[in-house]
């Protein structure tokens, strides 16, 4: 968790003490800015009543201006409200800023009432209002609103990711459920016909398959897994689907991978399944997968090739996996991954890369 997330819970659960702690900081700088600028020649008491009773005007200025005028009108794009609001209340609250230095803090120091200036006149005299009393109060408030609508935006972008990393769990869950269910139909048929014909492979067969079922079950649940995970899941699908096929079908594994990395569990699993459904299942003849997988450079390349029977296009369908990984993409990699489908006359490609440095 960042510094700046702590604040804003220490904010969201002890919201009264976070705001006294913002005001009595802000005192102690104004009491520390006045000591210095008037050395000795100010008591201490004149400094404190002085910037107390001036932070007694910036309190409420920023409240108005952040939690009333910004989100009634502001946000509301009614623009001409906000500003008829905003000079009203900066007009009330400059005066009675006004009305208290005459009235409490210019006698406290020991100067006589000026009583040429009544309260007319210090309702009428704009310029003093604005240049003395509204620069001093509203540039807290506007710190003070700048502030809030920084803590508001980080709230709605941790809002907006944690609902995105729930929507993204979901679809991990529903692609969990969308194992092709032929593969284990067909898994289970050839292990039963090897523990039929005592194969030496059976044992091996079964462990395979259950390690699996463990894997997509139980050990990605988390949004990111493991690399070599991935490749171990793989590696025993491949193993399990070639019982099905005898020496004809050809399947090319490459890895170069420079050094570990995370990925979303399954993405490769999806394009692998898609390569044996129209690629192996559907070809007739000495069907070829070739499957490129590479970490260079924190780049994710994975590349998947099948040779397929010809057919028209509009006849090819993709397996309800690549429609779901697209989805998964979007949701963890919405600016930095490309997703390449690519269809031959007899050769269906698929290539994602995936650019792990940008955020």
């Amino acid at each position: 968790m960042t510094f700046s997330e702590r604040l804003i819970d220490f904010n969201k659960e002890h919201r009264v003490i976070s705001h006294l702690s913002f005001w009595l900081l802000l005192l102690l700088i104004q009491l520390s800015s006045s000591s210095y600028y008037n050395y000795d020649q100010v008591p201490f008491k004149n400094n404190l009543v002085g910037d107390g009773t001036n932070l007694l005007a910036q309190i409420p200025a920023s409240y108005v201006l952040a939690y009333f005028i910004v989100p009634k009108f502001f946000y509301k794009q009614r623009y001409i409200e906000a500003f008829i609001y905003f000079i009203i209340s900066s007009y009330i609250i400059c005066v009675l800023s006004r009305f208290e230095v005459v009235y409490f803090e210019e006698p406290f120091y020991g100067k006589p009432r000026n009583f040429h200036e009544t309260p007319a006149e210090i309702l009428t005299d704009i310029p003093k209002l604005a240049y003395v009393y509204f620069f001093r109060i509203f540039s807290v408030a506007f710190i003070f609103t700048f502030l809030k609508l920084l803590k508001d935006q980080l709230l709605i972008q941790k809002r907006t990711l944690s609902l995105e990393k729930e929507k993204a769990e979901t679809e991990l869950k529903l692609l969990k459920t969308q194992l092709n269910p032929h593969f284990l139909f067909n898994t289970l048929n050839n292990i039963y016909s090897l523990s039929i014909s005592n194969s030496p492979v059976t044992s091996a067969s079964i462990g395979r398959l259950s390690e699996i079922l463990d894997y997509i079950l139980y050990r990605c649940n988390n949004l990111l897994v493991p690399i070599a995970g991935e490749i171990a899941l793989l590696n025993n699908y491949i193993e399990l689907e070639k019982l099905r096929y005898d020496k004809r079908l050809i399947i090319n594994f490459n890895i170069n991978i420079d050094h570990e990395i995370e990925i979303p569990p399954l993405i490769m699993l999806s394009v692998v399944e898609n390569a044996f459904k129209h690629g192996a299942s559907d070809d007739i003849g000495n069907p070829v997968i070739n499957i490129d997988l590479t970490v260079i450079d924190h780049v994710f390349t994975f590349a998947v090739s099948n040779s397929y029977r010809p057919q028209p296009i509009n006849d090819i369908t993709e397996n309800i996996g690549l429609p779901n990984l697209k989805q998964q993409l979007e949701l963890i990699y919405p600016k930095n991954h490309t997703l390449v489908i690519e269809r031959t006359e007899s050769l269906f490609t698929v290539t994602l890369t995936i650019d792990l440095m940008i955020l």
